[in-house]
């Protein structure tokens, strides 16, 4: 949004300005002059409105002095072009304000529903009589004898709020001049400078009419900025099918200096997507409807101060071209940042188009795949493929977890096909990714498997089926056949985390996007997705994109997961269908073996400040924090994914504290963008490449100045100065990916932060590399922790966020998993959906500080500031000096200490000479628990060792035992006890 720093007559009279008033009465009015006292005036109010149905909100009179409201109201007409009313001045003369859009905002706060006034007019019928306005009209007759009142300014109540001059309508009479006055032309242009983004679809501005059509562009550039400016185009008197845009480049006078047709480009025509393929758009125009066709054009560095000329020709398929001159002056220093210091430019708009993190190349803590045969190593993980071009292989360090070949099967008269093996190999291998692929036939069918592994262990699989002839299949199914050692817990299609149940039957649904599940153990495991022939980003439904038509087959599709003979299996199956001679179906699934990668011990260092709005270094100093979470929210980070408008405080911020030895990390992600985004408009004008449809709604600042074919999101009511943040939500996938990569270079670079707090994730894996790509380029050593809320609901799509996000945790620092679990379920449930572990990631816990004892047994504490106080357990961690210690879980076979009931778990935290004992209770009622130790893998002398309680507040008294005492346990809490060889 371009905020105007100057005022922009669009008339000689009234002037449009700005002013402030309370929010209830509306963002706009008009000041009108009561020359001297009566006991009516009349007004005429050319307001040129946008929105669709005036007639219905209400309209507001307060008088000068005390702002009280007239009582005496009658409007005569009401139209978008104007509003004419009679009103008793009862304060006399002076300026009385007229609000025409009055407002409440209803509903939860940060879900905005805007209710306008509705009309409640109830004039005293003395006054009516007095005047004459009796009837359901008002003749002209009386209308003239009435005194007029002056419209002296029409206002808004802040910059934002403004809406001349690109939302001052022309009126119907006006339009209907000019295309007249412009005969044989089917359609119209206006150049548009930057500064002022064409925001109407439904009417053309009145700034268009002053200035007239397919006249010169003229602009002013800077050597080595990106220019952007936009073409208007009107369809006047048809459709527009198919525009296009060409440029002729620009020559200065006299044609030395050139700026060639390559350096420009249209938005709107298509560029390069998130996953960096270049495509097309087909952009048409219905008739009446006006379009903003955004382009840019790169200034070379070296290009010559000049006048530069062209001409831009726009060409619907079915229309004649129009040729528009282009006269640019570059003049000044070069911009290095090509303007994108300075965001009314547009210049970043190019960012669209970014690749940026886009290549084969490695990052930490990964390291470049290892190729040996068949096989295909990668951090921790090994794949071997098989000639069938499916992994028949794959380990997780020493431990298997495949109990035989994954294998896609075709079924006809309930017999497996028989396939002949034609080809298989290795066809691309670099640092990164190596891509195994396979040829197969058989009588009927001819199949191409490809296996692309990426460093992370991610493997994307390809099974194309041509049909050699008509033929009938009872079922088309992949089979992924798990040892049971790596098969202990389940979650995912729609199962809680946890276990794995004996069985589990799942089938699509359009309502759920679960479409994933894993099953592991803390050492090895595996994930699924079944996928689409292209890769979504749906993260509760599927219903932008539809079922996967292979894997659904008309609602025939679903998945088992079973254990027969010591092999669990997992059977996504497709089902009975007929194929036609040529048919091609293509079954497309993820696998992503765990654990990720080790547990990283810098999890003990990172002891995190984190509130809404803005946080207290003095606070997060004295409390010994490490690094701090920048919220959106705040005076810091106001606006919602759009962190570009308050950089220079949050550099000071910044800046600050790294001086005092903290890190700064910050909100900023996408799925919703503020309406505060400088490019809004520009983004808009793309369709809904980067924004989703919708019903319209929210905040009335959406209602006013995008008006419909939205989808509100989140709102933060509460910003500085009383604004209101009103994000809408944006696609699953777009060139915004690539603009949000840029930004992310650009506060590393600019603001210096050292990292993201992810809330939710609103991009799939390859957009999650490409983050840490740019992070660990950069700025080293920069993190990324990730928060989800429990999205095992349905209204979220039954989804366990450990699983629905497993593809992005390779990126991930550590995990927050917060809102909306039950820190009362069982250890299981804690291991496999809240703590990371299976993963290689540590957690932290949330809803309601979380449980600190149980929480120690996954090496999770909550968050200073959200939430309990994890102060006195950080100070146990220094004391102890935890970062040097191994630490062996409950769940490992090789933890030295275990407890003598099932519902009491202990981790060891193991250290030369001493181990901390992490102790937490699941039983019922308060218990009593012995300990038994392997003192050789302690290496502690059982005759010594006492077991030492420090008094912790909030969390234990001082206490001591013998390693063969009982030890209370109290329900739902435990211990952290010290074990040490007493000194001779």
């Amino acid at each position: 949004m371009v905020l105007l720093a100057t005022l922009i007559m669009v008339s000689a009279d009234p002037r449009w300005a700005v002013d402030s008033w309370p929010r209830e009465l509306g963002n706009h009015r008009a000041l009108v002059q009561v020359s001297e006292p009566a006991g009516a005036v009349r007004v005429r109010l050319d307001w040129r409105r946008r929105d669709l149905h005036p007639e219905s909100k209400a309209i507001y009179v307060l008088t000068p002095s005390t702002g009280e409201r007239v009582a005496n109201v009658l409007p005569r007409t009401v139209t978008r072009e104007f509003g004419e009313l009679i009103f008793e001045p009862a304060a006399g003369a002076g300026t009385y304000a007229i609000y025409f859009m009055p407002y409440r905002h209803a509903g939860p706060p940060h879900l905005f529903k805007t209710e306008y006034a509705v009309p409640d007019y109830a004039p005293d019928p003395k006054w009516l009589r007095k005047h004459k306005l009796g009837g359901s009209t008002i003749s002209g007759d009386v209308w003239q004898k009435i005194p007029e009142a002056e419209v002296v300014a029409f206002e808004s109540r802040s910059k934002f709020d403004r809406r001349d001059p690109m939302e001052v309508i022309a009126t119907e009479q006006e339009t209907r001049r000019l295309v007249a006055a412009h005969p044989g032309k089917t359609y119209l242009l206006f150049p548009e400078d930057r500064r002022y983004p064409i925001r109407m679809a439904e009417d053309m501005p009145l700034r268009w009419i002053q200035a007239g059509p397919n006249r010169p562009f003229h602009g002013s550039a800077q050597p080595g900025e990106f220019y952007a400016f936009q073409i208007g185009v009107f369809a006047a008197q048809q459709p527009l099918e198919r525009i296009a845009v060409t440029f002729s480049g620009l020559q200065s006078a006299g044609g030395s200096e050139v700026i060639t047709p390559g350096s420009f480009c249209c938005f709107n025509l298509g560029g390069t997507d998130g996953l960096g393929k270049a495509f097309s758009k087909d952009y048409s125009l219905p008739e009446g409807k006006v379009g903003a066709l955004w382009c840019g054009v790169q200034i070379p560095k070296d290009a010559v101060c000049a006048t530069y000329t062209g001409t831009v020709t726009v060409k619907p398929a079915n229309a004649l071209p129009t040729e528009i001159e282009m006269h640019i002056e570059v003049a000044g220093e070069v911009r290095e940042d090509a303007g994108d210091a300075e965001l009314w430019r547009h210049s970043r708009l190019r960012w669209l188009d970014s690749t940026i993190g886009i290549d084969n190349e490695v990052v930490a803590p990964y390291t470049p795949l290892v190729v040996a045969g068949n096989s295909v190593a990668c951090l921790g993980r090994t794949v071997y493929f098989g000639d069938t071009g499916l992994p028949k292989e794959i380990m997780a360090d020493r431990k298997v977890i495949l109990a035989a070949p994954i294998q896609f099967v075709i079924e006809t008269d309930n017999a497996p096909t028989a396939w002949t093996n034609i080809d298989a190999g290795f066809t691309g291998k670099t640092r990164g990714t190596v891509v195994w692929r396979a040829r197969q036939e058989s009588t009927a069918f001819e199949a191409v498997v490809s296996s692309k592994m990426d460093f992370d262990g991610y493997i994307n699989c390809d099974v194309t089926l041509t049909a050699k002839e008509n033929c009938s299949v009872s079922d088309m199914r992949l089979e992924i056949p798990l040892r049971p050692g790596a098969a202990t817990y389940m979650m995912g299609m729609g199962r809680k985390g946890g276990y794995r149940p004996e069985s589990w039957k799942w089938q699509w649904d359009i309502n759920r996007a679960n479409n994933s599940l894993w099953l592991g153990d803390v050492d090895a495991g595996l994930q699924c997705k079944l996928k689409d022939t292209e890769d979504w980003w749906d993260l509760y439904r599927l219903t932008s994109h539809g079922i996967p038509d292979a894997w659904g087959n008309h609602g025939q599709g679903g998945c088992n997961v079973s254990e027969n003979d010591g092999t669990v299996l997992i059977r996504a199956y497709s089902g009975p269908r007929d194929l036609a001679k040529g048919q091609q179906l293509q079954f497309r699934f993820g696998l992503l073996p765990t654990p990720l990668k080790p547990l990283d011990p810098g999890h003990w260092n990172w002891r995190y400040y984190h509130r809404s709005g803005d946080p207290d270094l003095k606070e997060a100093l004295g409390a010994g924090a490490t690094i701090i979470n920048v919220h959106q929210g705040g005076a810091l980070n106001p606006h919602i994914n759009y962190p570009f408008l308050n950089t220079d405080v949050m550099s000071d911020y910044v800046r600050r504290a790294h001086e005092n030895g903290m890190k700064v990390k910050m909100y900023y992600t996408v799925r919703e963008l503020s309406n505060y985004c400088v490019e809004l408009h520009a983004l808009r004008s793309l369709g809904f490449e980067i924004f989703t449809d919708g019903p319209g709604g929210g905040a009335s600042w959406l209602h006013e100045h995008l008006v419909s074919n939205y989808a509100p999101a989140w709102h933060e009511p509460n910003l500085p100065g009383g604004k209101v943040d009103a994000a809408i939500a944006t696609t699953g996938l777009s060139r915004w990916h690539n603009y949000y990569l840029e930004g992310l270079r650009w506060l590393f670079e600019n603001v210096e932060i050292d990292g993201l707090y992810l809330d939710g994730i609103g991009y799939n894996r390859e957009i999650m590399k490409r983050v840490r790509k740019v992070m660990q380029r950069s700025r080293p050593g920069s993190l990324i922790d990730f928060h989800s809320g429990n999205n095992f609901d349905p209204n979220y799509g039954l989804n366990n966020c450990a699983n629905q996000y497993l593809e992005h945790l390779p990126y991930v620092d550590s995990i927050w998993f917060g809102e909306g679990f039950d820190y009362n379920e069982s250890p299981d449930y804690w291991l496999v959906e809240v703590s990371g572990i299976p993963f290689g990631l540590f957690g932290e816990m949330l809803q309601g500080g979380g449980n600190p004892w149980r929480g120690m047994i996954y090496g999770m504490t909550n968050r200073y500031g959200w939430g309990g106080d994890p102060r006195p357990i950080w100070r146990v961690w220094d004391d102890f000096g935890i970062a040097e210690a191994k630490m062996l879980g409950y769940w490992d076979t090789q933890c030295p200490v275990r407890t003598s009931r099932k519902d009491v778990l202990v981790t060891a935290y193991v250290k030369p000479g001493e181990t901390l004992l992490a102790i937490a209770s699941w039983a019922e009622s308060d218990v009593e628990v012995h300990l038994e130790f392997d003192w050789a893998a302690l290496g502690l002398d059982s005759s010594k060792a006492t077991l030492t309680a420090s008094e912790i507040s909030e969390f234990q008294p001082a206490a001591s035992f013998a390693p063969a005492d009982a030890i209370p346990v109290k329900a739902g809490r435990g211990w952290l006890l010290g074990l040490r060889s007493t000194r001779p």
